[in-house]
């Protein structure tokens, strides 16, 4: 496929103005790592499920909502769902994120950043991730991990950025479903077109949001 030049250009036009900002925020992400407690690095999966057909400010206030009334590391599903209404699927998802505290919860205390250090790399934390969150795809444990501060190596390939990809010409329209094979093929091409472009690659997914949207959010 030929690449589409003038839209290249305009992305480059847009990171020009918005270079710090997005760096900014990456930083920030970084910083959760390294001086975040285990709540608020489970709070992030938390948001992480929640997103899934959902608007992403939304899934965010629903997590600062169980957090503030303490039912993020002890509520109930029932409990919890009743505080995503604005969160669709919210039954589902207040049932997995208690599954989720689940894995890592142990002695009486949440523990999820020993755990994750645990990994040779970040790939294969994504594959467990993957493989014991329900309701985690791959979209999903990338965007987690971006959030946290790992977002170097890996694209966070929801409908938006697929959309941008095809019309980029880095790939043939927007695939209906992304298995792991086809999400790696194409989380590699993305890769490519950002050294390709020198930009990157966590930087060109907050871009590209940041051109749909007009923000940089999470």
């Amino acid at each position: 496929m030929k690449l589409n030049e003038p839209f290249i250009d305009q992305l480059r036009k847009i990171y020009r103005t918005r270079r710090a900002e997005i760096a900014a925020r990456l930083e920030e992400f970084t910083k959760l790592w390294s001086d975040g407690s285990d709540k608020e690095i489970f709070a992030e999966l938390a948001f992480c499920l929640f997103t899934p057909q959902s608007k992403a400010k939304a899934c965010w206030a629903a997590v600062l909502t169980i957090k503030d009334r303490d039912l993020l590391l002890s509520g109930t599903a029932d409990e919890i769902k009743r505080r995503l209404l604005s969160v669709r699927f919210h039954n589902k998802k207040a049932q997995y994120l208690v599954e989720a505290r689940n894995l890592f919860f142990g002695s009486g205390r949440i523990s999820i950043k020993p755990f994750l250090k645990g990994f040779a790399d970040i790939y294969e934390c994504r594959d467990w991730l993957v493989k014991n969150i329900k309701g985690f795809g791959y979209k999903e444990a990338s965007h987690f991990l971006r959030n946290i501060g790992f977002g170097e190596k890996i694209a966070i390939l929801d409908r938006h950025i697929l959309r941008n990809l095809s019309g980029l010409g880095i790939i043939e329209g927007i695939p209906e479903s992304l298995g792991r094979t086809k999400y790696l093929k194409t989380e590699r091409k993305m890769s490519d077109f950002a050294q390709r472009i020198n930009i990157p690659l966590s930087h060109l997914d907050l871009l590209l949001w940041c051109k749909e949207t007009g923000e940089i959010f999470k």
